[in-house]
């Protein structure tokens, strides 16, 4: 439902001409509603214009664009219109042409005038390519360019500097693009436009240019680090974690594929990794660590004992975790501070059962997120561990895809799971009865790999169905689908 005022204020946006003519008129409390709806129609124009003549210090993506009072649909959850981010950015290029003193003569521009464009938050998907939307591989494309229009097309004219704009944003950033963005962040140091990175994800970039990146960012501005499928090993870690360290406001680190066998450990090997450790221990306000694909066998306690602080998100996705490995993090303070923990990967089937399930016990008070995909749970083990998972009474999101239960498996935990009133998404394999001629026990790659029968689970579908409507639980996500837009990031935890 849409209210009055969001009514009144799409009706006045239909002729954008008139549109732009009038906003001098109107009063700068309506901005806020005229920016969302004008983005959300790709009123391109009124965007622009709202943009360059904006009356306040901040204009900011996620107050703007999120659900409000005057209509319900939250746009930050969707991919942005190429449309209507482009306007967004010709907009502050518009605001930069301005010189200050002809701001101020501005109608709009009373005392204040912009400052700060947020531009962070936007939905990073990466799933559905949609042409008429803006990816962030794009978004940060479109920024850069602007940033280095802006350097290059600067005039030095006396008496009439441009307003300074921080424009905060999330990087991404690869191979193709690295030299691109580089410039873009030089070019900014010195302009009027300062680009400002919160979240910055290198995905297959070299030891080098990452370094060269992490040297150009803002210590006071980034907030997390995500390093994607860079092989770096420990030697190519222990270059680069000196240049993330020097981020003291750095709360989320994302490192994956570091390699470095621990069961044939080299003196090299050991001497790199007291050095990262070291590093580690100089973040103040980590919260997030992720380490996915990293051996870090029997060395967990190593990595956790060096942090200030306790973390609320740990994942350790297909680590080769020990059962010491969960015997030291559940008796961790880092334990009792848990929303997010995702072990996809490691096998919990034998003896890590017992220390997972007093690990579970530890974060019970605390978990919101728990991702255990791969991790060779049969409905044996499952069983076992359904007394102390439905004490995580906060939960709300469970992730056992890949795991070798079958539909009986799955209705017992149903049935369990009604007393998690928190409980929104499980997103469950598909039932081993479902499967023909399953060799026991069934390694991961085939029940990812291997055909279905489609009638028997559109069957189990059904039943799952009926079962949550007869336990009052049909807003329940019960779903196969580990591609969606289901796992939570933690700063949205």
């Amino acid at each position: 439902m849409h209210t009055l005022v969001f009514l009144s204020t799409r009706q006045v946006l239909q002729c954008q001409s008139a549109a732009c003519q009038a906003l001098p008129l109107l009063p700068r409390e309506l901005f806020p509603l005229l920016f969302k709806v004008a983005f959300m129609d790709k009123k391109t124009v009124v965007l622009r214009e709202l943009v360059h003549t904006w009356p306040f210090p901040l204009l900011s993506f996620q107050q703007l664009l999120q659900e409000c009072a005057h209509c319900s649909r939250a746009l930050l959850q969707e991919r942005p219109s190429t449309e209507s981010m482009q306007a967004v950015i010709l907009g502050l290029t518009a605001r930069l042409h301005t010189p200050e003193t002809e701001a101020g003569t501005q109608p709009l521009c009373r005392k204040h005038a912009l400052r700060v464009l947020d531009m962070t938050g936007l939905l990073d998907d990466g799933v559905e390519q949609d042409p008429g939307t803006m990816s962030m591989w794009d978004c940060t494309a479109a920024v850069a360019r602007t940033c280095i229009a802006q350097q290059q097309g600067r005039t030095a004219e006396p008496g009439l500097a441009p307003v300074p704009v921080e424009v905060r944003v999330d990087l991404r950033v690869n191979r193709a693009s690295y030299a691109f963005l580089r410039e873009a962040l030089r070019s900014s140091a010195g302009s009027p436009l300062r680009l400002c990175c919160r979240d910055l994800r290198a995905e297959d970039l070299p030891m080098r240019n990452t370094v060269a990146l992490l040297q150009l960012l803002d210590a006071g501005c980034l907030r997390r680090v995500d390093l994607r499928f860079n092989n770096l090993g420990l030697r190519g870690l222990s270059v680069i974690i000196p240049h993330v360290a020097r981020f003291q406001h750095l709360a989320s680190l994302r490192l994956h594929y570091v390699h470095g066998d621990s069961r044939q450990p080299s003196v090299d090997g050991e001497d790199n990794f007291r050095y990262f450790l070291a590093q580690m221990g100089r973040f103040t306000c980590l919260r997030e660590l992720s380490m996915g694909s990293s051996l870090l066998s029997g060395r967990l306690d190593q990595l956790l004992s060096t942090l200030q602080s306790p973390l609320e998100s740990l994942e350790l996705a297909f680590c080769a975790l020990l059962p010491e490995d969960l015997r030291f993090l559940a008796r961790s303070s880092h334990a009792v501070h848990l929303k997010k923990l995702d072990l996809s990967g490691n096998d919990l089937s034998g003896s890590q059962l017992e220390p997972f399930q007093g690990l579970l016990q530890a974060a019970a008070a605390t978990l919101l997120h728990l991702e255990l995909t791969e991790c060779q749970l049969a409905d044996t083990q499952l069983l076992a561990t359904l007394p102390v998972l439905t004490r995580c009474a906060s939960l709300r999101y469970l992730g056992l895809y890949g795991n070798p239960l079958s539909m009986a498996g799955l209705k017992e935990l149903l049935r369990d799971s009604v007393a998690q009133a928190e409980l929104r998404t499980v997103v469950h394999p598909f039932p081993v009865d479902c499967y023909e001629g399953l060799p026991w026990p069934p390694p991961a790659s085939v029940l990812l790999e291997a055909s279905i029968n489609e009638e028997k689970f559109a069957r189990v579908e059904a039943e799952l169905h009926q079962l949550l409507l007869a336990s009052g639980r049909a807003h329940v996500l019960w779903t196969t689908d580990i591609y969606g837009r289901l796992a939570a990031d933690y700063f949205n935890l």
